[in-house]
């Protein structure tokens, strides 16, 4: 097991991208596509959150999954910590015109907590199943197996009136709307938060497969041999 010091990288930036996205997630993406309207479905942390992928499959390529999922269990104490203590500072700095409740605010990180945990164990374990595979599809299919998990887990638990007893529900996610705000047929609006988020998880995992080429291909070799 490689010191502690010698992937401190990984942890600061696993924290980065949790804490950045919990802020980011606060804010709604501002613009139009066609007859969608980004805001119904989009936050500017959709667009930060999946690199949270990347930092474990790097560390994952580069110290082996050991060390990958103790990456992981940093970015899940932040996950929840941030998911409770960042919504109410917003609000009170005037950074956001809304305050959460504080039964909400448990309902969210829990959401986010399992979410995280699940996901990100699970692209550890699908990424060092194809390691030794083209280069390409440890990455790819370790971040979509995550996104696809962490996507359900997330607005199911947050949103979804099935999951009532982990607290309370949010009014505004439950109402009818057209789906994606403009095709036929109406569901819940979470669901269609839900589908957008998932779409740009799904096309930055494929466009993470640059970094983590040019990032990856300085390492001849592993430092850690794959574990279990």
């Amino acid at each position: 097991m490689p010191r502690l010091s010698s992937y401190v990288p990984f942890v600061a930036a696993m924290a980065l991208v949790v804490v950045a996205s919990n802020v980011l997630v606060q804010f709604p993406v501002d613009g139009e596509v066609g007859g969608l309207q980004l805001a119904d479905i989009l936050t500017w942390g959709a667009f930060t959150y999946p690199f949270a992928f990347l930092v474990t499959d790097l560390a994952n390529r580069r110290y082996g999954p050991a060390v990958a999922r103790r990456i992981v269990f940093v970015g899940f104490m932040l996950a929840v910590t941030c998911s409770i203590v960042v919504p109410p500072l917003l609000f009170r700095y005037d950074w956001i015109g809304f305050e959460t409740a504080a039964n909400r605010l448990v309902r969210i990180a829990v959401a986010s907590g399992a979410a995280f945990l699940t996901a990100q164990l699970l692209d550890v374990t699908v990424f060092n199943w194809l390691r030794r595979q083209s280069w390409w599809r440890a990455p790819v299919f370790g971040s979509l197996a995550g996104s696809v998990l962490d996507t359900a887990i997330f607005f199911s638990v947050a949103f979804s009136a099935a999951f009532a007893f982990v607290g309370p529900n949010d009014a505004f996610a439950l109402e009818s709307a057209p789906l994606l705000g403009f095709l036929p047929g109406e569901t819940a609006r979470w669901v269609s938060w839900a589908l957008g988020d998932l779409t740009v998880k799904l096309l930055i995992a494929v466009f993470a497969l640059i970094p983590y080429r040019l990032i990856a291909a300085r390492w001849t070799q592993p430092l850690a041999a794959p574990a279990g």
